[in-house]
């Protein structure tokens, strides 16, 4: 399965009808051409997940590159996405979308702190912020999300072209000591854990299912 709309063909499709052209002409450079289209579909997939348990799931697969209070006392957790990492990203909690807005910026590499700067799209609802940054490559953010939309923890919800990062606001009621992951961990989206009450977490330890449900 690949991720949503024509993004997958516009991108694979060129260097797949270059490698074709060039075949008859220089074998290496076809294989090269061809070689790129598939790196590009194989960049683009968009495998199935089901979370671990419950609480907040990370909106993206990679590691673990931020996690700190904000001024407002909410805590942000960050994922840094690297080439080889699926770029579909996930609903971290139940929301009904408020806004979806475009920022323009920089396209500094994502892990670096100017990165501030860069590109982004904002999907806001009233618990929770997520926060799609493009990286130093990427130069295309695809949300799938609009305003009034209802997600389900996990739902897919956009996707990045080519590396960045993404950066989830917590819900007010949690705090640092909430956070379950460390920085540096990988993590899986719709799947890893990132913050859990105690109580929460206690429960997903004792269920014979571990907590576990399923997305779309």
């Amino acid at each position: 399965m690949f991720a949503r709309g024509p993004w997958t063909w516009k991108y694979a499709l060129p260097p797949a009808v270059v490698g074709l052209a060039l075949l008859g002409l220089s074998s290496l450079w076809g294989v090269v051409g061809l070689g790129l289209a598939g790196f590009v579909a194989w960049f683009h997939r968009d495998p199935d997940r089901s979370p671990d348990g419950p609480g907040v799931v990370t909106p993206a697969d990679g590691k673990v590159s931020v996690i700190r209070e904000e001024d407002d006392d909410r805590v942000r957790v960050g994922v840094f996405m690297n080439v080889h990492d699926v770029h579909v990203n996930r609903a971290p909690l139940d929301g009904t979308v408020d806004a979806v807005t475009h920022e323009p910026g920089g396209h500094r590499p994502a892990f670096d702190k100017e990165s501030e700067h860069n590109e982004r799209v904002r999907i806001e609802t009233d618990e929770w912020t997520l926060v799609l940054i493009a990286g130093a490559f990427a130069r295309r953010i695809h949300p799938y999300a609009e305003a009034g939309d209802d997600l389900a923890r996990g739902d897919r919800l956009g996707h990045i072209s080519f590396g960045s990062r993404a950066d989830v606001v917590l819900p007010e009621q949690y705090d640092r000591e909430d956070v379950v992951v460390e920085s540096g961990e990988t993590v899986r989206a719709g799947e890893t854990v990132l913050a859990a009450p105690a109580d929460d977490t206690d429960a997903a330890l004792s269920s014979p299912l571990g907590g576990r449900d399923s997305t779309d």
